[in-house]
């Protein structure tokens, strides 16, 4: 081998340990980058910022500019430089289709323990999103909240998704002697089950909106790996404090607010919102089943799954997926028995 092309040889191996050596070193200055290094944002700043639940670039990124700065005490202007910023270091920019396939590998699909259900909705009920179960009185949907409740305890070979959960509770119907029922029919002890879901009570929307934001501090500063959020009922509160028609547009728009804090809570952590929702009767439906889901369009578009259930024949259930970005409508039959969803008595 000539003397040149050696030196070629050479040369070009140093070209790539350069190269290599600027991309781990770009890399890491990626990793290390914290919301301290954020233009516009001390010390004094960055406290005030994980104080109220933003000590990552992600959710610095995802936040409103209204909201960063009156959390932070810095102008609209400096809140939208911040969360520039942090976008920009996130990539947050456009991205391939096969980039997002990618992503969908890691969404947790939790199990109803009934073969008939799970199939129906994909697998179990997934990550990332919100899923909203509607029916009537009785008609399974807070039980199906305690199997889930139960089954996120599992580990993700088994159908769960080896995290706690977060139980926003209305109504006062979270049974801890159920969740003893059915973690006995998983398998699983009770004891520990219950020390992993984390209940509150909500006594009027204004506390419930308070209690899903104060999830990201559970996660954040806490260290608790929540993969689940219950709100059992959603629409409760909403309902029974705006009464008639000139205070719908106000409801529709605190509604709103609410389920978008839930849309990036399951976005940005890659965790399962429940939500149970309430129905009426269209009195001018003279064809078909006439209930409807309250909450209207707002909700309906926020809940990327929709399930409404019914009473079935002989005491079993119906459960009839209503929509999805990306399953065909269909119905299965399930049972609620001692050990929680199945598919048969």
């Amino acid at each position: 081998m000539s003397e040149e092309i050696i030196n070629e040889n050479i040369e070009e191996s140093n070209e790539d340990i350069e190269e290599t050596n600027i991309v781990e070193e770009e890399s890491s200055v990626e990793e290390n980058f914290t919301i301290n290094d954020l233009p516009g944002v001390g010390p004094a700043t960055a406290e005030k910022l994980k104080d109220a639940g933003y000590d990552t670039l992600l959710s610095v990124a995802v936040a409103s500019p209204s909201k960063l700065g009156e959390a932070s005490g810095v102008s609209d202007a400096i809140a939208r430089k911040i969360i520039q910023v942090a976008r920009e270091k996130l990539n947050m920019g456009f991205e391939t289709g096969l980039d997002l396939l990618k992503k969908r590998e890691q969404v947790i699909r939790i199990t109803t323990g009934s073969k008939n259900f799970d199939a129906l909705i994909g697998g179990g009920f997934e990550s990332g999103s919100i899923t909203e179960c509607f029916g009537a009185y009785g008609s399974s949907k807070t039980q199906l909240a305690h199997v889930l409740a139960v089954s996120t305890k599992l580990p993700k070979e088994k159908g769960g998704a080896d995290g706690a959960v977060v139980w926003i509770d209305t109504e006062g119907t979270f049974r801890p002697e159920r969740i003893k029922q059915i973690s006995e029919g998983f398998g699983l002890k009770y004891k520990d089950v219950l020390e992993n879901i984390k209940v509150v009570r909500a006594f009027n929307s204004d506390h419930q909106m308070l209690l899903a934001e104060k999830v990201e501090e559970l996660i954040n500063k806490e260290n608790v790996p929540v993969k689940l959020i219950i709100v059992d009922s959603l629409m409760s509160h909403f309902r029974s404090e705006f009464m008639g028609r000139g205070t719908l547009a106000d409801r529709q728009q605190k509604l709103n607010k609410h389920l978008h804090v839930l849309i990036r809570l399951a976005h940005t952590y890659n965790l399962a919102v429940y939500i149970t929702n309430q129905v009426m009767s269209k009195p001018d439906t003279f064809f078909g089943d006439p209930t409807e889901a309250i909450g209207g369009h707002i909700l309906h578009h926020a809940s990327a799954t929709r399930l409404y259930l019914r009473r079935g024949k002989k005491g079993s259930r119906v459960a009839k997926l209503v929509d999805s970005p990306s399953l065909p409508d269909g119905e299965c039959i399930f049972y609620i028995t001692d050990e929680g969803v199945r598919d048969d008595v």
